[in-house]
């Protein structure tokens, strides 16, 4: 039988930071290492993980189980994790340009596959049931993906310099407001200089 966790103790200290977080929220052994060290940290959350406290997602990944009346244990999602390794690794990372095209709008093709890119490394991870891919690319290109700008870079970048029409800067006109669109003014240097002419047009155009 396990016995109680001491208040004051590793385990208990990390448990309570973990019923703190969000739901979905996955952690990393790096998590927890102003509390105590390495080995410390280690031990305890290997004895959380035995007495049902956290599940281990991966080598060196946890996650706070939790519960759904129909599905059963329900697994964190593919983002968490995302955040986690990126968190984890010291890495920047966004979602493939398809994603973000198809989020805007200025597709309605649905990647069957979400890769990420990264300024880390090319890899395939496993984590649970996901399996994320990870596609290296120069550090100027990484634009947070959850900015107006990364989200416009990111989509204007998959439909491709020659294929970009009217109509979807019309489109992005309708989807994004105007307050947002003059931003895009704000890092224009983090976009490549062919799509300058567009992301000038689009954050003084008005929808119509």
């Amino acid at each position: 039988m396990a016995r109680p966790i001491q208040q004051s103790s590793t385990p208990s200290r990390i448990a309570r930071r973990i019923r703190r977080a969000r739901n979905d929220t996955v952690f990393t052994t790096g998590d927890f290492l102003d509390l105590d060290s390495r080995s410390a940290v280690d031990a305890a959350l290997s004895w959380l993980t035995r007495k049902g406290e956290i599940r281990r997602l991966a080598r060196g990944m946890f996650f706070r189980p939790r519960m759904n009346p129909w599905l059963g244990e329900v697994a964190p999602s593919k983002e968490a994790v995302v955040t986690a390794l990126a968190r984890r690794d010291h890495m920047r990372v966004r979602k493939i340009d398809a994603s973000a095209a198809n989020l805007l709008g200025l597709s309605e093709q649905v990647p069957a596959q979400v890769d990420y890119l990264t300024d880390g490394r090319s890899r395939t991870v496993k984590a649970g049931p996901h399996i994320i891919k990870f596609r290296h690319v120069a550090p100027r290109t990484i634009v947070p993906e959850n900015t107006t700008v990364g989200m416009v870079i990111a989509g204007l970048r998959n439909l491709g310099k020659s294929k970009i029409t009217p109509e979807h800067l019309r489109r992005l006109q309708t989807t994004i407001p105007a307050k947002e669109r003059r931003h895009l003014l704000d890092d224009l240097t983090l976009a490549p200089s062919w799509m300058h002419p567009h992301l000038q047009a689009l954050a003084v155009e008005e929808a119509p």
